[in-house]
Order: structure tokens, then sequence, then C-alpha cells
């Protein structure tokens, strides 16, 4: 079993930053991706980032539209650790992170349900 620890969260005013860590542990992971979803309140989840690992020695990133030019993921096999770099926090950025993994190959990485592990959530909170 894979177990996922998601951190770094918290209250930022718009403009700043924030840096949210997913540490793995338990069984060696190979992730065919790591990532970030996020849900805000009354609204289903969504995809924020994820990591995609390829030709086995190095990965591509993928974002959604609105954090563009905002955010950064970066993955840290060694520690089995995925980051994601969160600057000019907007409002609208307010939400429960979460992280994600999964072994598995094929389907969608933008998707929840291709994802096969869990973090807990860390809340992050931008004040306008």
């Amino acid at each position: 079993q894979v177990q996922l620890v998601d951190s770094g969260g918290g209250l930022v005013q718009a403009g700043g930053s924030l840096r949210l860590s997913c540490a793995a542990s338990g069984r060696t992971l190979s992730s065919n991706a790591m990532g970030w979803f996020r849900q805000a309140p009354g609204k289903e989840r969504e995809f924020v980032a994820t990591t995609i690992w390829s030709y086995g020695y190095t990965y591509y990133a993928d974002y959604v539209d609105s954090v563009k030019g905002r955010f950064t993921v970066s993955r840290d096999n060694a520690k089995n650790t995925v980051y994601l770099q969160m600057n000019d926090l907007k409002p609208e950025d307010t939400a429960v992170y979460y992280c994600a993994a999964r072994s598995r190959t094929g389907g969608s990485t933008r998707s929840a349900n291709e994802y096969d592990y869990w973090g807990r959530g860390t809340q992050v909170t931008v004040s306008s």
C-alpha cells in the first residue's frame, strides 16, 4: 500500500506564494503520474497539475489553463516527492489541494478517476 502525505498549505494574500509538498511512503511507488487536484466548497474536485513519467528517466508536466504561468509542478523520484510551487495566488485558487498518484498507464492523467492513491489534503486560502 502507498501513503501520500501532503503539506504546505496556509493563508496568504492575493499575489503571494506557497509551496505544497507530497511525500509518498510504503511500497516502492513507480508512479506513472503524480500530481495535484483541488476542491473548493460546493465544487467538484478539479485537476490542477501533474507530472507524467516518460521514457523511464524523465517526466513532463501538464497544467490546467487557469494556473499556467503561475504554478510549477516538479517531482523528485529519489525522494518519492512531488511539489507544487504556487505564485501570484488569486482568491479563486482557494481550495483544499490533494496530492494524487497512480501506477497504471493509459486513460487521462487529468481525470481524478484515473488515480489510485490520494493524500488527505491541505487547505490553501487566498485573501483578497
